[in-house]
C-alpha cells in the first residue's frame, strides 16, 4: 500500500541486549520504514474509532482535572497512572523507587483497581437489588461502567484479565451461581487469547495470570502456616500471605525479564496498601465529582499528601542497605527449575510428602550448581568485546569482575544503558571504569598509550584520523587494528604501516567506506569483522 523501502527490524547485536527484533515479533510486526516529510501528506486526524478516541480526550481531560488542585508534579503523575493508566508524565526517579521496593505493580491498572471500583460501584447502586429486575439491570450497569474503565485505563492484558473475571462473577452473583475462580481465571485467559493470541507473550498478561494464579492456590497455605487468636495480629498476616504468595510466585519470571528482586518487598507492600486504596477511592470521588470550591481543594489535598507521603516512604526502603538484589541473570531452564522448587516446597509444607521435599531439593541443588558453573566461567573469562554501538564507539576490557569501557558515550546515556550496562550486568561486573577514546589510561590490567592498547597479551591499535596522514619507519606488529571515525585511508596504505592478525571495522564509520574496506579486505585475504549493522565481537584473551 505505502511504495517505500522497507527493512527487517534488527536483532541485538550486543551481549544481553534487550531483543527489540523478537518483542515486536510478538507484536507481530516484522519491518519497518523510514518515511520523510515530503513522502506522505496528512489526511486527517482524530478520525479513528469514536468511542476509543473520545475516551483518550476524557482521560486528558482528567488528567488536567487533577493539575487544577495539586501542586506536585511527581504526585500528579502517580495519580494520572495509578487512578488513569497515563504514564507519560512519570519520572525515572519515581519508577525506580516503585521497581526496587517491589510495589511496581501498583503503578499499573490492574485487578486491584477493578475489584475497588467494583467495591464503590457495588455500594452506590446497592439500592437496585431491592427491585424486581434489579439485580440483572446493577449487573449490567457495573459491567458496563467497568469495561468503560478498562478502556478508559488502555485495555492493558492485566486490566482486561481483571474485567473478564469481575464480570463474570457479577453475572454468576446475579443469578446465584457457584463460583470457582481458577474456573474464570482460566476462561478469562481463553477470551483473551481468543480475541489476540499474542498476548501469550506479553510480559504483563504472564506476570498477571501467574499472580493470580499464585493468590488463588498457594495464598491458602501460606496463611495456614501460622495462627493468631488476635482479629487485627490475623488480618496482618492474611495481608502477608497475600504479599508473599504473589511475589514468590512471581519472582523467577520477574527475575528473567527484569533481572533484580526487591528484599523488602513484605514491608513496602504492607505500607503501600491503606495509602492505595486511599488514593484510588479519593482520586475517582475526586475525578466523578464537578469541581465544588471546598470539596474539590480538600479532596485533591488529600490526595496530594497521601502520594508524597507514600513515595517519600518508597524512597528511604529503596535507599535501605540491600533493598534490592541485582544482576539476576537466569536462563530459561534456570528459571524452570525456580518453579519447580517453589512448587516442591510449597507442597510440601502443606502436605509433608517426603518425595516433595526430595525433588525440591535436588532442583535446588542443580539450580545452585548451573549458577554456580556459570559464575565461576564468567569470573575467569577475561575478554575484549568490540560493541555495535552504530554511530558511537563501545570497547569492553574485562579481567574478572572488573571492566574498563572505551566509549563516547557516558553511564548515564541511553545508548550505554541499552547496549552496554546488560552485558555488564550479565558479566557480573562490579567494578568499571569509562574512558574515551583519546584518554589514556594505566590500570593494573591494561595499559592506553595515544592509539595502542595493551591488555595482557594482546595489542590493538586504534586507527582514527589522527593516524591516517603518519608514516612509520617499520611496521608496528598488533593482534587486531580497529578503524573508527571515518579515516580516509586504503586498506593497501594500511598494510605498509602494521601488521596484524584482524582487522575490526566499526559501526562510527560511513557506509561508503566500510563497502571499499570490505571489497579491499577480500581481495587482499584480510581476516576481517565489520560491526557496523552486525553482532558484536568477544574475544577471549586466556
Amino acid at each position: 500500500m505505502i511504495p517505500a523501502k522497507y527493512s527487517a527490524i534488527d536483532p541485538p547485536f550486543n551481549p544481553a541486549e534487550f531483543n527489540y527484533k523478537k518483542y515486536l515479533a510478538n507484536q507481530n510486526i516484522y519491518h519497518q520504514t523510514f518515511l520523510y516529510p515530503k513522502q506522505y501528506v496528512l489526511l486527517n486526524h482524530n478520525a479513528g474509532n469514536p468511542i476509543i478516541a473520545y475516551s483518550l480526550r476524557l482521560r486528558q481531560r482528567l488528567v488536567e482535572k487533577l493539575k487544577l488542585n495539586m501542586r506536585d508534579t511527581s504526585a500528579i503523575a502517580v495519580a494520572s497512572t495509578l487512578i488513569l493508566g497515563y504514564k507519560a508524565d512519570l519520572s525515572n526517579e519515581v519508577l525506580q523507587a516503585y521497581s526496587k521496593t517491589g510495589t511496581i505493580h501498583i503503578l499499573s491498572v490492574s485487578g486491584g483497581h477493578v475489584a475497588i471500583i467494583y467495591i464503590l460501584l457495588n455500594l452506590v447502586f446497592g439500592f437496585l437489588g431491592r427491585y424486581k429486575y434489579g439485580k440483572v439491570f446493577k449487573a449490567l450497569l457495573i459491567i458496563t461502567l467497568i469495561w468503560y474503565y478498562s478502556m478508559l485505563t488502555g485495555f492493558s492484558p492485566a486490566v482486561c484479565r481483571a474485567a473478564v473475571m469481575i464480570s463474570l462473577i457479577i453475572i454468576g452473583r446475579a443469578y446465584s451461581r457457584y463460583i470457582n475462580t481458577l474456573n474464570i481465571l482460566a476462561i478469562s485467559a481463553f477470551f483473551l487469547l481468543l480475541y489476540n493470541p499474542l498476548f501469550i507473550t506479553d510480559v504483563g498478561f504472564q506476570l498477571s495470570y501467574l499472580a493470580v494464579a499464585g493468590l488463588i492456590i498457594f495464598q491458602p497455605l501460606v496463611y495456614k502456616w501460622l495462627t493468631f487468636k488476635n482479629k487485627w495480629a490475623d488480618k496482618l498476616w492474611a495481608a502477608c500471605s497475600v504479599s508473599i504468595a504473589a511475589q514468590v510466585i512471581t519472582f523467577p519470571l520477574s527475575a528473567f525479564y527484569f533481572h533484580q528482586f526487591p528484599v523488602y518487598f513484605l514491608v513496602s507492600n504492607l505500607f503501600i496498601i491503606i495509602p492505595a486504596e486511599v488514593i484510588l477511592c479519593v482520586g475517582m470521588i475526586y475525578l466523578v465529582l464537578p469541581q465544588i470550591p471546598f470539596v474539590s481543594v480538600s479532596l485533591g489535598w488529600i490526595l496530594e499528601k497521601s502520594i508524597v507521603i507514600m513515595n517519600k516512604v518508597l524512597v528511604i526502603i529503596e535507599h535501605v542497605p540491600f533493598a534490592s538484589i541485582g544482576k539476576i541473570w537466569l536462563t530459561t531452564f534456570e528459571y524452570l527449575l525456580a518453579y519447580l522448587i517453589i512448587i516442591c516446597l510449597f507442597y510440601f509444607l502443606f502436605d509433608r510428602k517426603k518425595w516433595l521435599l526430595q525433588v525440591g531439593l535436588i532442583t535446588m541443588l542443580i539450580l545452585t550448581i548451573s549458577i554456580s558453573l556459570k559464575r565461576i566461567s564468567a569470573g575467569k573469562a577475561d575478554s575484549i568485546t568490540f560493541l555495535n554501538m552504530r554511530k558511537h564507539q563501545g570497547i569492553i576490557f574485562k579481567q574478572g569482575d572488573k571492566a574498563i569501557i572505551l566509549s563516547d558515550l557516558n553511564a548515564a546515556d541511553k545508548n550505554y544503558q541499552y547496549s552496554i550496562q546488560p552485558y555488564l550486568d550479565s558479566c557480573k561486573i562490579a567494578d568499571t571504569a569509562i574512558y574515551t577514546i583519546k584518554q589514556n589510561i594505566n590500570s593494573t590490567f591494561l595499559v592506553k598509550n595515544n592509539n595502542l592498547i595493551q591488555f595482557q597479551n594482546k595489542k590493538i591499535l586504534l586507527f582514527d584520523k589522527r593516524l591516517q596522514n603518519k608514516q612509520l619507519p617499520e611496521k608496528l606488529k598488533v593482534n587486531c587494528l580497529y578503524l573508527t571515525g571515518n579515516p580516509h585511508i586504503t586498506i593497501t596504505e594500511l598494510n605498509k604501516n602494521y601488521e596484524y592478525a584482524s582487522l575490526v571495522i566499526d559501526g562510527s564509520n560511513m557506509d561508503r567506506l566500510v563497502a571499499d574496506w570490505e571489497k579491499q579486505a577480500k581481495t587482499l585475504h584480510i581476516n576481517y569483522k565489520i560491526i557496523k549493522r552486525n553482532n558484536s565481537l568477544v574475544v577471549l584473551s586466556n
